[in-house]
């Protein structure tokens, strides 16, 4: 009986060691952005972003509000010129396959278009604080940096963008979850 005792609190900490520990984060993913009539505060634009992607994590798809700051400065962006935003707010959901959610808060970022580039390119830097979750990242913590692309796709008469692609990558760490493999490993 002492044995069997002693090697169940053996796995208890195996498993909690498991969730405590650090996991490097790198994903990739592409996916669309519209504005929105969301005014967070007041003198910024709000967009929404809806993406895909696979990685360290599994599989996911991306929900995100985000926040930029109104007017834009000029300067440089990407190999050209043009508009830079300053990222003042925003967060996201991760729904990964087995129904588990990951949420993030920006804590900062920026966005600029190169209209030198044809057809024009944004170039998008945020940084993103974990907020916990459910599931698997119920207690989850850490932070990842999202660097992307966006490309329009289609204008509207006033030539502003209203519907663009965006590809990219996250990368970073968590601590507090499973990976995919191990979330699946324990509920066998």
């Amino acid at each position: 009986m002492k044995h069997a005792a002693t090697m169940a609190l053996m796995l208890t900490l195996g498993v909690a060691g498991v969730y405590a520990q650090q996991i490097p984060v790198k994903m990739t993913f592409s996916g669309s952005i519209v504005p929105t009539s969301i005014n967070l505060t007041p003198n910024t634009i709000t967009d929404e972003e809806l993406s895909a992607g696979k990685g360290t994590l599994g599989n996911f798809t991306f929900r995100k509000l985000r926040t930029d700051e109104l007017p834009p400065q000029m300067g440089s962006c990407g190999g050209g010129f043009g508009p830079n935003f300053r990222v003042v707010a925003g967060g996201g959901v991760f729904r990964f396959e087995d129904g588990s959610l990951l949420t993030v808060k920006v804590t900062e970022g920026s966005y600029c278009i190169d209209f030198q580039a044809q057809p024009p390119m944004g170039h998008l830097t945020e940084t993103y604080q974990i907020t916990g979750g459910t599931g698997r990242f119920k207690d989850a913590s850490g932070t990842l940096t999202l660097t992307g692309a966006t490309s329009p796709v289609l204008l509207s008469d006033s030539n502003g963008a209203v519907l663009l692609t965006s590809t990219g990558q996250f990368t970073g760490t968590i601590s507090g979850a499973a990976t995919e493999e191990e979330s699946q490993n324990e509920r066998q």
